[in-house]
């Protein structure tokens, strides 16, 4: 895996309109490096008899049913607005 160089941490902290001192630009590379050296771990595990996977464990709908039921009555949500007219909640104009 290649090293990250420490003129590419400063290109990306220019792009990202970050100013790094040159003291964390160097810690920057160090991290970034020992980062990958880690990912790097995971090519030496042997996954020849793990099944490919999208997630890590099984996927399903969580949702609860779709039932009809009855909801609060428009008298009761409107019951503490600070204002209301016509059976809606009224707030201050935001455009003009």
């Amino acid at each position: 895996m290649n090293k990250i160089s420490k003129q590419e941490v400063e290109h990306v902290a220019k792009l990202a309109r970050l100013h790094l001192t040159e003291e964390e630009a160097e810690r920057y590379t160090r991290d970034l490096n020992d980062i990958l050296k880690f990912a790097a771990q995971l090519d030496e595990v042997d996954t020849s008899n793990v099944k490919p996977t999208s997630h890590a464990f099984d996927v399903r709908n969580v949702m609860r049913e779709d039932v009809n039921r009855p909801s609060v009555s428009n008298e009761e949500a409107l019951k503490n607005a600070p204002d209301q007219e016509e059976g809606q909640f009224k707030v201050p104009a935001v455009f003009e």
